[in-house]
């Protein structure tokens, strides 16, 4: 029989151990104190510590028919009868009991018979007997039934109630357990039961509740874009909060980074479970899927650095399904192919992120093996909105009233993601707008180098907007990354000039649009003749290459207006691009 005391002193293996020896379930995972008092429940459900009292209890039975001797020296076996005879006579069962008391004293410590007394006399103030003389033979015996109840579960007592009349016995051992229970405790050990009596009743209906412990593990599925710390952890971010922290970041430990050559911007899929005490995220104990493929063919790529980059040679078509006069037109005069470094330069409201929507829309209706981004870096909100309402993608936008380092974060944990999936294959596709407001949120955040050129702009500030917008190229024999930005110009700021200046011979295809077309609501107003693509006889076949020289060479005596309004005649009365250019002959 274990103390409270004794239990607090060992450690939680040796607790485990008590634990599995009485017979108590689920302990492994509990704490020090729960285990504890898990044990002292055990202990109170199943009383077996004093089985070698209930022994004598039988032969007392025996001795019970000598009333007159009081002497605690009496023979052991008149406790029994005892519970049998209480009724009958008093002096018989207080005889029993005091023979029984010197018995247990002397197996327990050999306690002196003053202790006998006063635990007679706190007895004999509870339970008041009718004669005088026999109250102190009852006072001592009262502390020995104490004892008694629990000795009941032993076999010897089993033995008595066949040699007497079982039902009497119950009758009264039930009587002396709800009475002798109090002074019963101080006995013992005090510590123990006090405790014990308050837990035990409100823990039996509360294991009832808890015995179906449900197992959440390997329940809940998620994905997220893995965000590197710098101590080597990391977690998953949520596109729900374009790629910033949130409530629903998984965490990854170094270990599970380490094993499957994880990256900043992995897009990682697995099982999840809920965070234990102490913990504050939900970790990742399996990894299904990152980018898409299974974990093992991740493992050995080649870094994005290391790729071999290639001129595009596959192009979007933007002319089918999905197309707009404005898309037939761009196809056309600029194609974009895959790994496509565009830029779209644009003064203001000459319906740039219009254009940029049925791009969008046109390569997600005829290339859906793409994976598109639309970026929107310092955009108006409900600019925002319509781009997720009305584009088939994967909208991420820090709007105007971000900081700029918010600016920056989204632009870099966005980039991360398309080089990741590139290395693993697929064909990435990111609308930037626009590529000027993210040159200047660089410019706010980098770090002053004491080198300050016109406009205002840091020496070192375009560096890492460039690394953004050369990261677009086909890759060989993998897959490819299609950057299209738009540039902002004749704005009035120096800034946007030199920014548009820095990047103008950077792509390798461009879409100029023109102020005077936009004016006369002639859309799209893009400036043919100032619209190419570099390399586009890679794109297209011999005899389209030689059909669209034929036509620029027509279109460049004419000024943008005319131009213009020249091809969307022709174009409006035909049903594909390819009709249009065989129309040219007649």
């Amino acid at each position: 029989m274990f103390e409270i005391s004794q239990l607090k002193e060992k450690t939680l293996v040796q607790l485990q151990e008590i634990a599995k020896s009485i017979g108590a379930s689920k302990y492994k995972q509990l704490k020090k104190l729960d285990l504890v008092y898990l044990i002292l429940d055990v202990q109170a459900s199943n009383p077996k510590t004093e089985t070698p009292e209930a022994k004598p209890k039988p032969k007392r039975k025996r001795i019970v028919k000598n009333p007159t001797n009081k002497k605690p020296a009496a023979s052991p076996s008149k406790e029994e009868p005892k519970e049998n005879l209480p009724v009958e006579s008093e002096a018989i069962p207080i005889k029993k009991e005091e023979r029984k008391q010197v018995p247990k004293e002397k197996k327990r410590e050999e306690s002196p018979e003053k202790e006998q007394k006063k635990e007679a006399q706190s007895v004999a103030k509870k339970e008041p007997v009718a004669t005088p003389s026999k109250d102190t033979e009852k006072k001592e015996a009262q502390p020995v039934a104490k004892k008694e109840p629990e000795a009941t579960p032993s076999k010897d007592t089993e033995k008595v109630d066949s040699q007497k009349e079982p039902l009497v016995k119950k009758e009264k051992t039930e009587e002396k357990t709800v009475q002798q229970n109090k002074p019963h405790h101080p006995q013992q050990n005090k510590n123990r039961p006090n405790p014990n009596a308050p837990k035990n009743q409100p823990k039996k209906p509360g294991n009832k509740f808890r015995e179906p412990d449900y197992e959440f593990d390997g329940i809940i599925e998620s994905e997220g874009v893995l965000e590197m710390m710098p101590d080597g952890y990391g977690f998953l971010r949520s596109s729900d909060y374009n790629y910033l922290s949130s409530p629903d970041d998984i965490y990854l430990s170094q270990s599970q980074i380490k094993l499957f050559g994880l990256k900043t911007g992995d897009t990682v899929k697995g099982i999840v479970r809920p965070p234990k005490d102490g913990e504050k995220y939900f970790p990742l104990i399996r990894v299904s899927k990152i980018n898409g493929l299974s974990p093992h063919v991740v493992r050995d790529r080649v870094s994005f650095e290391h790729l071999t980059p290639l001129f595009p040679e596959e192009k979007f078509n933007l002319s089918r399904a999905g197309s707009t006069l404005s898309t037939r037109i761009i196809d056309l005069f600029s194609p974009i192919g895959k790994g496509q470094r565009g830029m779209i330069v644009s003064q203001p409201k000459t319906g740039k992120t219009i254009l940029l929507k049925d791009i969008a829309n046109a390569i997600a209706a005829n290339h859906p093996e793409v994976y598109q981004i639309i970026l929107l870096i310092d955009e108006r909100p409900e600019e925002v909105t319509d781009m997720q309402r009305s584009v088939k993608g994967e909208v991420v936008a820090s709007t105007f009233d971000e900081p700029a380092d918010k600016h920056v974060r989204v632009a870099n944990i966005v980039l991360e993601k398309a080089k990741r999936l590139v290395e693993c294959g697929h064909d990435v596709v990111i609308l930037l707008d626009s590529i000027t407001r993210l040159a200047r949120a660089y410019n706010t955040v980098a770090p002053a180098s004491g080198k300050i050129l016109s406009g205002g702009i840091d020496a070192n500030a375009l560096h890492k907007p460039k690394r953004f917008f050369g990261a677009a190229r086909n890759i060989e024999n993998g897959g490819s990354l299609t950057i299209i930005a738009t540039a902002l110009t004749d704005t009035g700021s120096k800034m946007d000039e030199v920014i548009f200046e820095e990047f103008k011979g950077t792509g390798n295809m461009e879409l100029q649009l023109d102020r005077n077309i936009s004016n006369r609501r002639i859309f799209p107003a893009v400036d043919l003749v100032r619209s190419s693509t570099r390399r586009d006889d890679l794109l297209f076949d011999a005899k389209t290459v030689q059909r669209l020289w034929v036509l620029r060479k027509y279109l460049a005596d004419m000024n943008p207006i005319e131009a213009m309004e020249f091809i969307q005649d022709k174009i409006k009365y035909s049903n594909s691009n390819e009709e249009f250019l065989m129309s040219m002959n007649g």
